[in-house]
């Protein structure tokens, strides 16, 4: 097997996850079972760890996509606070991820969609809430979904960054 035959895989499924092996293994010229090992084999190690769909949200009725930026207290991130975090943020499928970061003053973020304003201010007001204490700062850009996009959200352009 090619040395770089699995990045050259990994990047074709980005494109399209939908390929059959046979259709992947005449793109990149080897064998439909080396292929199907290949893939297996990123799928074990835990390189391809989901596949999925990019949906129209528009057409699933979501109106905003909504980057939270927060101010966690420093010493709340090296407690159990960090498991009752997960817990919390794993109440609402609509966020796609939250995790601790560094920048603009901000130590923590969390993408989510929103099927509404008054959704995502309800929200907002609850992470305000039960928060208080450990959110110092709680700051939102919102983008109205099909509004002012310069680029499609997909993970298939990855798969053009050159090896």
């Amino acid at each position: 097997m090619a040395k770089d035959l699995p990045q050259k895989l990994l990047r074709e499924l980005l494109k399209n996850s939908k390929r059959s092996d046979r259709d992947l293994a005449k793109i990149l010229k080897v064998s439909q079972p080396t292929i199907t090992r290949a893939r297996h084999k990123l799928e074990k190690s835990g390189i391809i760890m989901d596949y999925t769909i990019v949906p129209d949200f528009k057409k699933m009725s979501f109106e905003l996509l909504v980057i939270n930026f927060a101010k966690i207290r420093p010493e709340v991130l090296l407690s159990e606070m960090k498991d009752k975090a997960r817990e919390f943020m794993g109440k609402f499928p609509n966020t796609i991820v939250a995790s601790t970061g560094d920048g603009m003053g901000m130590n923590a973020v969390s993408i989510a969609f929103y099927r509404s304003f008054t959704e995502f201010h309800r929200r907002a007001n609850l992470m305000r809430t039960e928060w208080k204490d450990i959110i110092e700062d709680l700051q939102s850009f919102v983008i109205p979904i099909g509004e002012g996009e310069f680029k499609r959200f997909s993970l298939k352009h990855l798969g053009d960054i050159p090896l």
